[in-house]
C-alpha cells in the first residue's frame, strides 16, 4: 500500500512536471520565433555590404529627384514634349521607387524621403522659371545631367554590389536610365533650336 502511494505520488509529480515543462517550451516557443524573425531580419541587413547600401540609397535618390522636378514640369512646361517627358518620369521613377523600397524594407536599410540639397536648389530656380526658358532648364538639368550623372553612378555602384536583390534592381535600373537619357538629350536639342530661333 506505501509503495502505490509513494508510485501514484511520482506518478502525479511525473505528470505535474511533463505539463509545467510542456507549458514552459509552449511559452517560449513564440518568444524564439519572435528572436528569430529579429535574428533573420537583423542578419539580412547585416547581409548588405556598404557598396549594397550605397547603390539602394543612390537609386532611392535618384528617383525623389526626378520625381520632384517633373512634378514641377507638369504644371510649368509649355511643350507638350517637355510634359509628356515630365510625366514618363513621374511614372516610372515612381514605379522605380517603389521596387527600391520594397527591396530596402526588406533588408532593413532606411532610405532618404527627399530630395537631396543640390536637386532643392534646381527646383526652386525652376520654380522662377516659365515657357521656353523653363522647358530648356528642366530638359538641360532635369533630363540630360541628371540622367547622365545617375547613369554613371549607377554604373559604378553596380562594380560593388553583392546581394543579389540589390543587384537585380540595378540592372533593371539601367537600360531605363539610358532611355530617359536619349529622350532627353533629343527632346533638349529641340527646345535647345526653338529657344534659339
Amino acid at each position: 500500500m506505501q509503495k502505490n502511494k509513494i508510485l501514484k505520488g511520482l506518478i502525479t509529480l511525473s505528470a505535474l512536471a511533463a505539463m509545467f515543462c510542456s507549458a514552459g517550451v509552449q511559452a517560449q516557443t513564440p518568444t524564439n520565433v519572435a528572436q528569430n524573425g529579429a535574428v533573420s531580419q537583423t542578419d539580412s541587413s547585416t547581409k548588405l555590404s556598404s557598396g549594397d547600401e550605397k547603390a539602394l540609397k543612390d537609386m532611392a535618390q535618384a528617383n525623389i529627384n526626378e520625381i520632384a522636378a517633373a512634378k514641377i514640369a507638369l504644371k510649368k512646361a509649355q511643350s507638350s514634349d517637355v510634359k509628356a517627358f515630365a510625366q514618363q518620369m513621374v511614372e516610372d521613377h515612381s514605379a522605380a521607387l517603389t521596387k527600391v523600397q520594397a527591396v530596402a524594407q526588406q533588408k532593413g536599410l532606411a532610405l532618404p524621403t527627399k530630395p537631396d540639397a543640390k536637386h532643392k536648389a534646381m527646383a526652386a530656380k525652376l520654380e522662377k522659371q516659365s515657357g521656353g526658358a523653363f522647358d530648356k532648364m528642366y530638359m538641360e538639368n532635369a533630363g540630360t545631367k541628371d540622367h547622365m550623372m545617375v547613369l554613371s553612378t549607377l554604373q559604378n555602384d553596380t562594380k560593388k554590389i553583392k546581394d543579389p536583390d540589390v543587384k537585380a534592381l540595378a540592372d533593371a535600373h539601367l537600360p531605363v536610365v539610358m532611355q530617359h537619357l536619349k529622350s532627353a538629350q533629343q527632346i533638349s536639342m529641340q527646345t535647345g533650336m526653338s529657344a534659339g530661333k
